[in-house]
């Protein structure tokens, strides 16, 4: 079968990313220049610009095109920004993050999930990002980081992800329990640090941020 992914790209700007609200310009011209169908595993990739979260491997899932848009947006990432990704998966939001941004840490639990992004970054000339084989949980960055980009929910924002945020940093995070969750914002100022809601959505949870079980008589 030949799918024209070009076109499939195109379509999904217009039918799906646009009604969304997703109209930042930078945003769009990303997700149309970014090859999705690269980073689809091969048993899905003629799905790869369909309204759905297709699966990756080890239970893991590519977010729906229209989340990554709205996480893309909102967190509004100049291009002298540095990114923090927690959850590569395929490593397709790391490379649309690291045509936003300066540079890109990505953080992913699984070594293969973690290699073959690597590779599927180095394929498409992405050099400006570094996928880490590594638990959030369990990792220190040493630092701190314009934007962090969270792509498993967590039943409560750790303090931890906000500590690494810089000054005036932004961070997307869906927190909550499932299947109600709320997709977020959190902004880091002088002032504190604020978090603005942005819609409803449902998504897996981080491995280790899932809530506490609720037992009942």
């Amino acid at each position: 079968m030949n799918i024209d992914f070009a076109r499939a790209r195109e379509t999904m700007v217009e039918q799906q990313l646009r009604p969304w609200e997703v109209f930042d310009v930078r945003v769009l011209d990303t997700l149309l220049a970014v090859p999705r169908e690269a980073f689809v595993p091969e048993a899905v990739r003629a799905l790869a610009y369909a309204d759905l979260a297709l699966p990756i491997g080890h239970g893991e899932v590519m977010m729906k095109p229209v989340l990554e848009a709205r996480a893309l947006q909102a967190l509004a990432i100049a291009p002298h920004e540095s990114v923090l990704e927690i959850g590569t998966g395929s490593g397709y939001l790391t490379a649309c993050l690291a045509r936003l941004g300066r540079e890109v840490v990505s953080l992913e639990r699984h070594a293969d999930l973690a290699e073959a992004a690597q590779a599927r970054l180095a394929a498409q000339g992405i050099g400006n990002a570094t996928v880490h084989t590594a638990d959030a949980f369990q990792w220190t960055p040493g630092r701190s980081f314009d934007v962090i980009c969270v792509t498993g929910a967590v039943a409560e924002i750790p303090a931890r992800f906000i500590d690494w945020l810089a000054q005036d940093g932004r961070m997307f995070v869906v927190h909550g329990r499932s299947p109600v969750m709320e997709a977020a914002r959190v902004h880091r100022n002088v002032n504190g640090v604020r978090i603005e809601s942005l819609f409803e959505t449902d998504l897996p949870y981080l491995v280790g941020a899932e809530p506490a079980p609720v037992f009942t008589l």
